[in-house]
């Protein structure tokens, strides 16, 4: 047994439609085998980030593995921002956008297997008005789609198939911007506004195909219209979007304004209707397990 040597696992009860007591003794089977000694903790949506910094304060775990949904994942990269520890992903949640960006795997052997791996990433967060952002935010008609999801009682792909079309026929899109960064400012317009630090949407689609996490920037993607022939390539891991299309700027802060306040989400988190956000990027601060393939593509 490796003294004082934890495994925390954070699981969202709540979370999707998976069994978890499937994912915590299998992930306490894991850490047992391993030499570690383990310790759970379920999140119950209130004060959950004041609860878990003591934990990992007071264990000093070697790796901390959470099982939810992106705003999960993201509650638990906050507690172990700019720390040595090793955060791993079990996918189990009704969005997964990370999961896909990463490529995780959908087998829980597999996902436990990647958690407990070497293949480590130090990967940059976004801050977006001060809350972080791992994977992609957004204002216009996608943050409409989350805040219509989220006040149904339909879960899963399913409940977001369900809102689209009509979160698409009451939009108030286009939205106009103005875009500040250290080099320029930008007046576009647009149906959606994209901060990515990722590639893809939790549906697989990618929006931001030459993004990279680890890069000290982020991009600012503006989708001007709904061209289904365009959407339609974004189903490829590399597509040419038109410039009529999508209208990206890469950079390493930007301040975006709207002419009226519009719904916002970060990580799939619907946070309200806004018309300014900051950005800004801390580079490398969060130690992952990720799958092979994705280290060696990000690594290069």
């Amino acid at each position: 047994m490796k003294s004082e040597n934890y495994i925390l696992l954070v699981v969202n009860p709540i979370a999707g439609s998976s069994e978890k007591k499937t994912i915590i003794d299998a992930v306490k089977i894991e850490a047992v085998k391993q030499g570690y000694q383990f310790k759970l903790y379920q999140t119950t949506g209130k004060e959950d980030e004041k609860a878990i910094k003591p934990i990992i304060e007071e264990l000093k775990p070697a790796r901390v593995i959470v099982a939810g949904g992106d705003g999960t994942i993201s509650l638990v990269a906050q507690c172990v921002f700019e720390t040595e520890i090793i955060l791993g992903i079990i996918p189990a949640g009704s969005a997964n956008g990370m999961a896909v960006n990463f490529g995780l795997p959908e087998t829980l052997e597999e996902q436990i297997t990647i958690a407990f791996s070497d293949c480590k990433l130090k990967i940059d967060a976004l801050f977006i008005n001060g809350q972080m952002c791992l994977h992609i935010a957004d204002l216009g008609i996608n943050a409409e789609l989350v805040k219509n999801y989220e006040a149904s009682g339909v879960r899963g792909k399913l409940g977001y198939f369900l809102q689209s079309i009509p979160t698409l026929i009451n939009s108030d899109s286009p939205f106009h911007f103005t875009i500040k960064t250290g080099d320029e400012i930008v007046e576009v317009s647009g149906i959606l506004l994209a901060i990515a630090n990722a590639n893809k949407f939790g549906t697989g689609a990618t929006i931001n195909p030459h993004g990279k996490v680890n890069d000290g920037k982020f991009e600012v993607l503006v989708f001007k219209n709904l061209d289904f022939i365009e959407i339609f390539k974004t189903m490829h891991d590399q597509p040419d979007m038109s410039s009529d299309f999508v209208q990206i700027i890469s950079t390493e802060k930007a301040s975006i304004k709207s002419r009226k306040k519009i719904p916002f989400q970060i990580d799939g988190e619907y946070m309200g209707e806004v018309n300014e956000v900051n950005v800004s990027v801390a580079q490398e601060k969060l130690l992952m397990a990720l799958p092979e393939k994705f280290c060696k593509l990000h690594s290069t």
